[in-house]
């Protein structure tokens, strides 16, 4: 656009300058004009600009003389150039189509101005001011001509479309991308006039990232080009590999215009590296130059995966490079069909235009002829070729990627531009026209291709553009596998979708991939990963990904990265890499110990039983009288009691059990002190009373029963206070043995059980002190001494039980309380009743041998004199009664 205050530094660009002429202003241009490589007129202008040539001339700087233009050459016919070329007739086909269309921009025809960006920053510019600026020297008196063309689709280049966007930026005019992926131009702030077709580089860079992440290629190597594209789309890559968990062990950078030293140099950095997966975020040029080298210095064994720059170019899937890149991996967009397009691109001849000099090149490149033969040997082309006898990547459409990209900018222009002439929508609108106007402001055309532009192909693709002027981001991985003609064929075996949740995006479809290695999957990794049970220990001064192995702790699982502990009621296998449920503890009846305990708590019951029939056999005896009977009755069911109540300890602890072992533990040894009080009492006071009988103090049966009920009924109301505040419960303790699940009866209330155990002791005391102070009673009396010697045993075993029940670990500390109840109970049976039964047993045998006398017998027993003259006593009413004195 002309402006007397605008200058560019730049030599050879348009410049305009204000010049008076007879009275007049004129506004002339500066240099020469831009001439499009292909154009047609029409009400709406759209203007292209695609990498033709890839090579521009450099002609000599001087300060003398006027620098020749710059001159583009070099077409060469593979992609992506032989692929611009496709993209300019792509762009003619779609305005072709719009233009017979009777219901898009009916009325209206829409023309195209194409130049060749060469695929340089430079040659961008002087397009870019070519499409602006027209092809009039001079303009209006105010020099503020309007631009030449609407719409602006390209450039294939980030850096290229950045330059064009900051020359067209200031003017709002908007520059539709089929090809320029920087993430940087997504930012609305610095390019609001900015459009592409293709999605962003920081989708693109996170889906490499969760490829390599998914294939577990931690460590990786990466080569990118040294312009925007690669410099932006390396650093987002990096980021999210970070996230990921990925680390890039070397990061190189390569220019098509680097010396061959620089370009060996990354090459010997990418041989040298321990990474098997190389990133390659290359734009085709660079890539051409890297791979030269990469087949001299005979670089292989390396997994490619690539952008989508150059993953599917069709002329690197050769031969030639197929020990370097077989097996590649990496995003592209989706292939589409594009009805009508191959037969559209057949008609290319240069019959159409014989001025045209691009036609005349492209043809003589495809089919190797020269319209102007002059060296010996070389074809004379003839125009007449068809291009349907040969194949060529021109008209080859089973991979339209890119192309369809292009398409679809051309028909969101003309989706833009119907809702802005309000085509058919205007009340007065006939037949679909538009409402035409001569002047269409930028500003206004930007607007609706950002707020209208929402349409449907024909293929079923759904066309829009987001908040940042970006399309949907979905990719097709594609993989370089080997058809049966040993060709090299690009076959989807997955797709990435942005829009979806993280977890879904990366998507495999089940096809079998092709390797490096073409048997198994590479391993790309700083560090192996840590065996089952061990954890990953940073190296310091190391990236992340590089790592030593340390043994977890007992008790916590590896998950490769960390120690993870297990829940509290599981623990770690042997080697760590599982929970497993801990083993569960208690003493069982199953068990060895257990076993004992309850044959030694059913033995004792069992000797209780028999003592209790043997005196039930003797009741009439005197021996049995005179130990009082009654409570020896009472006192030997309570010892069964005792010895059975051990037996509530064993087996694993339930509600009840828990409740039950420690109320009838209570119960049974108050009711067994309770008639060892009683027996010792009796005994005192009878022996301590002063003659005669009838100044004796008695104590009678009645007053016996009413102080053994007395005493157990006190320790069962400790009981049913225990049950009813506090009662025991059982509880897995998994405190005191982290590797094992103890069960065990918590007490509930500590009160309770010291208070139970604490009466019991108490009845023992005052057993103790009674039968000691009768110690010496009239011809050493023995049960008084008997009774004392229960009760030191008793008093020994349950002091020495709180500190072994105290310390003693988990099923131990049931089995010590067994062992006291079950040593007490055998100490006072023992020591109260074996000396009865003894007598009793050889008393049977004695008088069964028929001896003399009795005298002899108790005194080959050494029995007290006492108990002589009474059963003396007894045998002598006997005979008078004419009975026998022992029955």
């Amino acid at each position: 656009m002309y402006d007397c205050t605008f200058r560019v530094l730049f030599w050879g660009l348009f410049m305009g300058v204000c010049r008076a002429e007879e009275n007049a202003v004129l506004c002339e241009m500066l240099g020469s004009p831009e001439v499009p490589l292909l154009t047609k007129k029409g009400d709406i202008t759209i203007g292209g600009a695609f990498s033709i040539h890839s090579q521009i001339s450099k002609p000599p700087f001087s300060l003398t003389h006027t620098p020749e233009p710059l001159t583009c050459s070099r077409f060469v016919f593979f992609f992506p150039f032989a692929g611009e070329f496709r993209f300019a007739k792509t762009m003619i086909f779609a305005i072709e189509e719009i233009n017979n269309s009777s219901t898009l921009l009916p009325n209206i025809s829409v023309g195209y101005k194409i130049f060749d960006s060469c695929g340089s920053t430079l040659p961008s510019t002087r397009a870019v001011m070519g499409l602006i600026n027209g092809q009039e020297r001079t303009a209006e008196k105010t020099c503020s001509s309007h631009s030449s063309v609407h719409v602006i689709i390209g450039a294939s280049e980030s850096s290229s479309t950045i330059v064009m966007l900051q020359i067209c930026g200031t003017f709002q005019i908007p520059v539709i991308s089929h090809f320029a992926t920087c993430a940087c131009l997504s930012n609305r702030k610095d390019y609001p006039s900015f459009f592409r077709t293709i999605p962003s580089d920081y989708y693109q860079s996170r889906a490499l990232a969760k490829l390599v992440k998914y294939f577990g290629w931690t460590w990786v190597g990466a080569v990118r080009s040294d312009n925007d594209y690669g410099n932006n789309g390396m650093a987002t890559f990096i980021t999210a590999a970070s996230q990921e968990g990925v680390c890039v062990e070397y990061s190189e950078a390569i220019s098509r215009t680097d010396s061959s030293e620089e370009v060996a140099r990354v090459i010997e950095v990418i041989r040298s590296g321990s990474a098997r997966v190389l990133i390659a975020f290359l734009a085709q040029g660079e890539m051409d130059i890297l791979l030269e080298e990469a087949l001299k210095q005979n670089l292989t064994g390396l997994q490619w995966v690539g952008s989508e720059s150059w993953i599917t170019a069709s002329h690197l899937a050769t031969k030639r490079y197929s020990g370097i890149l077989t097996g590649s991996l990496g995003f592209t967009i989706r292939k589409a069909k594009i009805a009508g397009l191959r037969e559209f691109l057949l008609q290319v001849n240069p019959s159409q235009d014989p001025q045209n000099n691009v036609l005349r090149e492209f043809w003589e490149t495809v089919f190797g002829c020269s319209f102007q033969s002059r060296l010996p040997g070389q074809i004379q082309c003839s125009g007449s070729e068809k291009l349907e006898d040969i194949n060529n990547p021109f008209t080859d459409v089973s991979q339209l990627r890119i192309s369809n990209n292009v398409y679809k900018a051309v028909y969101a222009v003309a989706h833009a531009m119907h809702n802005l002439l309000n085509c058919g929508q205007s009340p007065k609108a006939i037949n679909q026209s538009c409402i035409w106007k001569d002047h269409l402001e930028p500003k206004k055309v930007r607007h609706y291709l950002k707020n209208h532009v929402n349409f449907t192909l024909q293929s079923g693709e759904r066309v829009y553009f987001d908040e940042n002027g970006d399309p949907s981001a979905t990719y097709e991985l594609v993989n370089w596998q080997k058809n049966q003609a040993g060709d090299i064929i690009f076959v989807a075996v997955g797709s990435y979708d942005a829009s979806l949740p993280n977890e879904r995006q990366l998507a495999m479809n089940g096809i079998n991939i092709t390797w490096v290695s073409e048997s198994q999957m590479p391993l790309s990794v700083c560090s192996e990963s840590c065996p089952p049970g061990f954890r990953q220990a940073a190296i310091k001064g190391k990236p992340i990904c590089c790592f030593s192995c340390i043994a977890c702790a007992a008790g916590e699982i590896s998950n490769s990265a960390v120690c993870l502990p297990c829940p509290l009621e599981c623990w770690s296998n042997e080697d760590r890499s599982h929970c497993v449920p801990k083993v569960i503890e208690f003493l069982s009846f199953g068990e060895t110990m257990g076993g004992l305990l309850a044959a030694f708590s059913l033995f004792g019951a069992s000797l209780t039983l028999a003592v209790s029939c043997v005196f039930f056999r003797f009741r009439h005896t005197p021996l049995v009288k005179a130990s009082n009977s009654e409570l020896s009755f009472l006192l030997l069911f309570s010892l069964t009691l005792c010895f059975l109540c051990s037996l509530t300890f064993i087996g694993q602890p339930t509600e009840w059990s828990c409740m039950l072992r420690h109320t009838a533990f209570g119960a049974s040894f108050a009711l067994c002190m309770s008639c060892i009080l009683a027996k010792t009492i009796t005994v005192v006071i009878a022996f301590k009373a002063t003659r005669p009988a009838k100044t004796v103090p008695q104590c009678s049966a009645a007053l016996q029963r009413t102080s053994v009920l007395s005493c157990t009924l006190l320790q069962l109301l400790i009981c049913v206070l225990w049950l009813i505040f506090a009662p025991p419960f059982p509880y897995k303790n998994t405190v005191h043995a982290t590797e094992k699940i103890i069960l065990e009866c918590n007490l509930g209330s500590p009160l309770g059980f010291w208070a139970v155990l604490g009466y019991i002791g108490l009845l023992s005391l005052l057993c103790f002190i009674l039968a000691f102070l009768s110690r010496k009673l009239p011809d050493n009396f023995n049960e008084a001494k008997f009774i004392t010697f229960s009760m030191l045993i008793f008093c020994a075993v349950w002091v020495t039980f709180i500190p072994a029940y105290v310390s003693s670990p988990g099923k131990f500390t049931v089995a010590v309380e067994i062992f006291a109840i079950l040593a007490s109970s055998f100490g006072l049976f023992f020591s109260i009743f074996a000396p009865k039964c003894y007598i009793l047993l050889n008393c049977l045998s004695f008088l069964r041998r028929e001896k003399s006398t009795l005298e002899e017998f108790f005194l080959s027993i050494r029995t007290p004199s006492l108990f002589i003259q009474l059963l003396k006593s007894i045998q002598e009413q006997s005979s008078v009664k004419g009975k026998t004195g022992m029955k």
